[in-house]
């Protein structure tokens, strides 16, 4: 049975590795595809994920949305992805167009014309998450869940405290994990521990011209080490697959929205201030072998072309 999901992002190197495999995936049925103001601005990343579209020749609809957070001065990750936020891959000028609706409205129409709930995956600042949930609160039963990129139990990558997504609009964060919406947060507890080696991403550009593209874009991600390079929102789409292949622990998140600690992601790991109730499956443990080892046969089995 296939798994029926739209993806909010900011393609984004990791980003576009993610729908790279979700777009050729076929247990996946992507219904919908919206950007956001992210690692790069919102036209940037409109027109990054028209690339990853055409590049793989699929009629998905693609919806561009929130140019800025709700509250807080916008600030860009250009200097991980490059000014394009695809930096290493020469793809040619997008031919699709997107949608004229606002990517809100899309997300609205999408869900409330599906027969079943769907899945939403945001690997993005969640800025159009929250204002479809305050625009649109009766869609909420028409979500199956939100497995979302971001946060940290431990410290950040935006500051000390702070993971990038959840920094960049930290109110929207607060809207999402506030919206009794089954929620699962794959942060930087698993996405910086479960890299996608050296090894591996050489071994990707032996499958053809999707696997080169792939190969070229990760080479060109500064988020790398000796242990190899965190392609974050990929793991979105290894958890929603293989769950199994996840430690998780189910904790009550709040999320710091001023001060010093702007956008960090606080978990009531002693269950001290909730009544015992949790908003979010925390993803702490994942099985990096496992994980490199799905990334190369979705490579293999479906991008060749």
């Amino acid at each position: 049975m296939k798994h029926k999901i739209i993806l909010d992002t900011d393609p984004g190197i990791d980003d576009a590795v993610m729908i790279s495999t979700a777009l050729t995936d076929p247990q996946l049925d992507v219904a919908l595809i919206t950007t956001v103001a992210g690692n790069v601005t919102v036209d940037k990343t409109t027109k990054n994920a028209l690339k990853l579209v055409d590049f793989f020749n699929k009629d998905v609809p693609v919806a561009a949305g929130a140019t800025d957070p709700l509250i807080k001065k916008f600030e860009d990750a250009a200097r991980i992805h490059g000014e394009s936020g695809m930096a290493g891959y020469d793809f040619p000028e997008p031919t699709s167009k997107p949608l004229t609706l606002h990517a809100v409205q899309a997300l609205h129409e999408t869900l409330k014309n599906s027969a079943d709930p769907i899945t939403l995956i945001t690997t993005g600042a969640y800025t159009n998450i929250a204002l479809l949930l305050r625009e649109y609160p009766e869609i909420k039963p028409k979500i199956k869940q939100i497995i979302a990129m971001g946060g940290s139990l431990g410290r950040g990558n935006m500051t000390s405290a702070a993971e990038f997504n959840v920094f960049t609009d930290p109110h929207a964060a607060q809207i999402m994990y506030s919206s009794q919406i089954p929620l699962v947060m794959v942060g930087l507890d698993v996405t910086l521990a479960g890299r996608i080696s050296d090894e591996t991403t050489a071994k990707l550009k032996q499958f053809g011209r999707a696997g080169q593209m792939l190969h070229d874009i990760i080479g060109h991600d500064f988020d790398h080490d000796e242990k190899g390079t965190a392609i974050h929102d990929l793991q979105t789409l290894f958890y929603l697959e293989h769950p199994e292949a996840f430690e998780t622990k189910d904790y009550w998140v709040d999320i710091v929205t001023e001060g010093p600690a702007v956008g960090e992601t606080v978990a009531d790991i002693r269950g001290a201030y909730h009544n015992g109730k949790t908003n979010a499956k925390v993803c702490v443990g994942i099985d990096t072998a496992a994980f490199n080892q799905w990334l190369l046969d979705k490579v293999s089995q479906n991008m060749q072309n």
